[in-house]
């Protein structure tokens, strides 16, 4: 696919970290962005500054993803892009018990439901609601109506102590990305999926400069973390390409994660 002003994208969680920086790649490229995001302020600042439009969305609310791509359709056409970046995390043991106390509990189970329904039934939402409206575009070269790129974790292969939620959900991306392709390919629409290794996010940036220090390190190779911009690169990759369909994809420098 050719990336120019004739195309609309729809970025889930592009208010910052991985969203952000594919919303502007895809700018610099002429197309027409639209990001959906729950942090209105920073998520209006980038809008504007790339020439796009936001929509406050909350990806597990129906009403709030249909009322983003209504109001991202008005002012920029059908998407044939979507990149989905919404996502969140949590760290809990599956059972554990209290060192000082001796009291044992498990992972509180609306926790776990939570992860699961930001991250992959969100996720799956937007996919969905997104190829339905990509089914009445024209199609381009080779048949083909539009491209989607998710986001999935190196947690959902090789998840650490206490992410049972989030590499559940992870997982989960990484297990409808090959569906999801087949059920979309006879109408020309690609789905592919990147499983990020750690990379420098807000998220991230809260971490103890340690902990950072010895995360960096812990890369094979280069020992740093990932850069958005790279992760934003991979998914141009992924949308202009257009033999690459069904595929997950790890960008993390060659990590394996340890146990902790």
């Amino acid at each position: 696919m050719k990336l120019d002003n004739s195309v609309a994208a729809v970025v889930t969680g592009g208010a910052s970290g991985l969203g952000e920086a594919t919303a502007r790649a895809l700018a610099a490229q002429g197309v027409k962005v639209a990001i959906f995001d729950m942090n209105e302020a920073a998520g209006q600042t980038v809008a504007d500054e790339i020439g796009g439009v936001f929509c406050k969305v909350n990806v597990t609310s129906d009403a709030d993803v249909d009322a983003g791509f209504e109001k991202a359709r008005a002012a920029h056409g059908q998407e044939r892009v979507l990149v989905n970046c919404a996502g969140t995390g949590n760290a809990i043991k599956t059972a554990s018990r209290d060192k000082a106390t001796g009291e044992t509990k498990h992972f509180p189970l609306d926790a776990f439901d939570k992860i699961i329904q930001i991250n992959l039934v969100g996720t799956f939402r937007c996919i969905a609601k997104s190829a339905k409206g990509m089914l009445d575009l024209a199609p381009l070269e080779d048949g083909e109506r539009g491209a989607i790129v998710n986001t999935a974790s190196v947690a959902g292969e090789d998840g650490q102590i206490g992410q049972a939620a989030y590499s559940a959900s992870k997982g989960g991306v990484i297990g409808m990305t090959l569906p999801i392709a087949r059920d979309l390919m006879n109408d020309g629409i690609r789905v592919n999926t990147i499983l990020p290794g750690i990379f420098n996010t807000p998220l991230m940036n809260g971490a103890p400069d340690n902990v950072k220090a010895a995360l960096a390190a812990s890369v094979p190779f280069p020992k740093r973390f990932g850069r958005p911009e790279e992760y934003a690169q991979l998914a141009l990759t992924m949308i202009t390409c257009g033999y690459f369909n069904g595929e997950d994809v790890r960008l993390d420098g060659g990590i394996r994660m340890p146990p902790r």
